[in-house]
């Protein structure tokens, strides 16, 4: 003869409108409100109490991060091009005598120039490099 589990009584208090719809799935043909409850339990306890939300966009979650650590390191990669380049053109530029006011000029010009350019290449949609350039940098 097999052994039935041990049963241990609880007793829960529920509010309102998640005591109405208790009541009414627990007077359908079939079903009680023990095993209601025990099946209830049972769910939360498997899943341990974890957080729905976390199961379900956990993968999505971590594929942002991975975009975002590669967006990351690009722009590492441009900010660190960009101040290089300003820096090789400063220290060329720093030993142009004082009173050179034509070649100033014309180094001001040059850069409102290319101020421009970025703009006008900002406002395009499309890489004005191909990424394939860099050497298998891109994953």
């Amino acid at each position: 003869m097999t052994q039935l589990p041990i049963k241990k009584k609880y007793q829960i208090y529920l509010y309102g409108p998640v005591a109405e719809r208790f009541e009414a799935v627990a007077n359908r043909p079939g079903t009680n409100k023990s095993a209601i409850l025990a099946a209830a339990i049972t769910a939360w306890l498997d899943r341990k109490g974890a957080n729905e939300l976390d199961d379900r966009f956990s993968q999505r979650l971590k594929t942002y991060t991975q975009q975002l650590d590669r967006f990351e390191r690009d722009q590492r990669i441009l900010l660190e091009t960009v101040a290089l380049f300003i820096r090789l053109n400063l220290q060329r530029d720093s030993f142009l005598p004082d009173t050179d006011e034509a070649t100033r000029a014309r180094g001001i010009e040059r850069f409102r120039a290319f101020i421009a350019e970025v703009g006008r290449r900002l406002a395009q949609e499309e890489p004005s490099f191909d990424p394939s350039l860099m050497g298998g940098m891109d994953d």
